[in-house]
């Protein structure tokens, strides 16, 4: 079974595109003229084995909001399409990840039942041109268009650019597990539906 998808979406404010492969192996193409945040997603790609391509045009003349959550949002749906029913595959996923002074932890059920449980304090509002407030804002829109109970907490640091790459990486470890497809091809819940 392939899983892949391919999703457009277009609105007033952004044009996004996604192309997503679960076994694709580690690549990434990724264009959102937002430097930091194509930094995070490669990073995503990189540390979850999977083959991301992502093209955004977004009003980024008014700031870089509507196009971090609709990225989100089409990464989300993605991930959604590519798991199918989500028969097969682990289900859970968590992982601590440090990075320098930084360390992250992310915990995670594609459960159909999405939520954000966001923990991170940053003290500039600016990593490059990229807001950390939208940090929290992505990961919204990615679980909750993924179906994904999500859990991220940056444990400590000082660094925010180091803070944020941790999460995006914790988020693909985790991700990387419960993805991963189980032994027997089954439904990992007791109701035998996800």
């Amino acid at each position: 079974m392939n899983r892949t998808a391919e999703i457009t979406r277009k609105t007033k404010e952004t044009d996004i595109s996604v192309k997503l492969d679960l076994d694709g192996g580690a690549h990434a193409d990724i264009s959102t003229g937002i430097g930091f945040l194509d930094h995070m997603l490669t990073a995503l790609a990189v540390h979850g084995g999977f083959s991301l391509e992502v093209g955004a045009k977004g009003d980024l003349y008014v700031d870089g909001h509507h196009t971090v959550e609709d990225v989100g949002i089409v990464l989300g749906m993605a991930f959604k399409e590519a798991l199918g029913d989500k028969s097969g595959i682990m289900r859970f996923g968590s992982a601590f990840v440090p990075m320098d002074e930084s360390l992250a932890f992310c915990a995670l059920d594609i459960s159909a039942r999405p939520f954000l449980v966001f923990n991170a304090q940053f003290t500039n509002e600016r990593v490059g041109e990229f807001d950390t407030c939208l940090t929290e804002e992505f990961m919204r829109s990615f679980a909750f268009n993924a179906g994904i109970t999500l859990h991220l907490r940056c444990e400590y640091g000082s660094n925010d650019h180091h803070k944020i790459e941790a999460l995006f990486k914790a988020l693909a470890y985790a991700l990387k597990t419960a993805v991963k497809r189980n032994t027997d091809g089954s439904v990992v819940s007791t109701k035998g539906v996800l």
